[in-house]
């Protein structure tokens, strides 16, 4: 269930006070639950979406024989010339046939005072159904750089179709009927060339790819606010035309993504989208929808089992009461993938998908867009957790002088004061106060420090809890000592 899907529901339900407001409890009550579960454990890791095994030994017996069936199912099609649909003869024209001419042709035979023989209907009418030739299929055909015909022996053939398998519940007519369908839309769809083709600038930050979760999955981040803006609206999305390119500009990107995928057993092959409702297009904008709509759509019907999972963050309350009315319909594997975060809940829930160092700026995380400071390379973020009412000091040694010290910090959901001063060996030198105590409420965003030290000594970070209810605070932090080059 897409959100467009549901936002469709939504405007199609009845209005009705008392759904809403059970709906509404029975969210709240689920919230309660979770967030009482939660308290003073800090941000759990969530490990409980690997993906399912690509090794064969580890199939299930009817799996395994699906695989082999689909195998020898498209193998036959390749080598048979049989997997595509036939085209229809571009060159030379056809005269119409005797029981199949249309009325217009014969009108006009007749006035023309033509009589078409026996002999010669029977010449147009062979000539009739050779008007569709036969596709030839290339039998080096792959998809996403993965050969299909099984007995090349490649690896990723098993990868790649186990996906359309376990799209259609390993039934293997469906499966391979997905899969016809998938390589003629790409034939179409001239995906072939897509990747090196240019679109606008305007589209960048409706969707791009940026970092990866902490089982490697790439990450997709779907900006919908930004279609909103009347300008980009316009410029995107305003005519037939924006909205052919729009679809186009969002196949490219997902092919962008699958680039970075290894299709091998036990290797990451599916991407983490990640959602962002905040200030989402309304009910008027029903352009934006229809495209949207189309988008997710080719994507559903073209990439199977791609989505490892499918994040939702800062979610109107409309949409958790319908999801709660619709979730029954789903089934069980499409539920395990969604994930859903209340605006005040997005960075603590993107933590146990995402290291914070992965996370942007704008969502509570480390990452800086064009980051000359941090890199992937200089390891991870340190974790502490700070008690109700205590207070956690972090050191960082600052043993020469003329060193640039850098320091990124962040406390997940702050509430708390924090303090930082620059503290020298030298018993004789008077410490320096970078930041005097300051109280940093709930919608700060993560500190980024600099300072040149002078002499040798030490960075001291203080950080106090100001929360109640013996509420533990999760702070996050890191480092980077730069050396003076003279």
């Amino acid at each position: 269930m897409t959100v467009e899907e549901v936002k469709a529901e939504a405007e199609a339900v009845p209005e009705s006070e008392d759904v809403l407001k059970e709906a509404k409890e029975a969210v709240e009550e689920v919230n309660d639950e979770k967030d009482s579960n939660c308290e003073g454990k800090g941000v759990q890791k969530s490990a409980s979406y690997r993906e399912e095994s690509n090794f064969p030994s580890d199939l299930k017996e009817n799996e395994k024989k699906a695989l082999y069936e689909l195998k020898a199912k498209l193998e036959e099609a390749i080598l048979g010339n049989t997997l595509f649909e036939k085209e229809e003869k571009k060159e030379g024209s056809e005269k119409p046939v005797c029981d199949n001419e249309s009325k217009e042709d014969k009108e006009q035979d007749q006035a023309e005072g033509e009589c078409v023989k026996e002999e010669e209907c029977e010449k147009r009418t062979e000539e009739k159904s050779n008007e569709f030739v036969d596709v030839e299929v290339d039998k080096e055909i792959s998809i996403w750089g993965v050969p299909l015909l099984a007995s090349k022996g490649d690896e990723g053939t098993n990868v790649v179709l186990l996906k359309f398998l376990r799209a259609r519940d390993f039934k293997v007519n469906d499966a391979f009927e997905m899969l016809e369908k998938t390589l003629q839309w790409r034939k179409e769809f001239k995906i072939d060339s897509i990747l090196n083709e240019e679109f606008g600038p305007e589209l960048n930050s409706a969707a791009y790819m940026n970092g990866v979760d902490r089982e490697g999955h790439p990450l997709c981040y779907n900006i919908f606010g930004v279609l909103d803006n009347e300008k980009i609206y316009q410029k995107t999305l305003g005519n037939e035309e924006k909205r052919e390119q729009f679809l186009r500009w969002r196949v490219q990107l997902m092919e962008k993504g699958i680039q970075k995928l290894e299709f091998k057993p036990g290797c990451v092959n599916s991407l983490v989208q990640i959602n962002d409702l905040k200030n989402s297009p309304g009910a008027s904008k029903k352009e934006v929808r229809a495209a949207v709509n189309k988008a997710i759509a080719l994507l559903q019907d073209n990439y199977p089992e791609f989505v490892a999972k499918n994040i939702f963050i800062n979610v109107p309350f409309w949409y958790f009461a319908f999801h709660s009315l619709l979730s029954p319909f789903l089934t069980q594997r499409t539920k395990s993938k969604l994930v859903f975060a209340r605006p005040s809940k997005v960075t603590e829930t993107l933590l146990k998908y995402v290291p914070i160092q992965e996370i942007p700026i704008q969502y509570g995380g480390l990452k800086r867009e064009n980051d000359f400071e941090f890199s992937v390379s200089d390891g991870e973020t340190s974790e502490v957790v700070i008690k109700a009412g205590s207070t956690e000091v972090i050191e960082i040694p600052a043993p020469e002088a003329g060193s640039t010290l850098i320091w990124d910090l962040n406390v997940l959901g702050w509430e708390v004061s924090c303090k930082e001063e620059f503290v020298p060996n030298d018993e004789n030198s008077y410490t320096i106060i970078i930041q005097k105590e300051k109280k940093m409420g709930s919608d700060e965003a993560p500190v980024r420090k600099t300072f040149k030290n002078n002499e040798s000594g030490k960075i001291v970070l203080t950080i106090k809890n100001c929360s109640g209810k013996k509420k533990k605070k999760k702070m996050f932090y890191r480092y980077k000592i730069k050396k003076s080059s003279c």
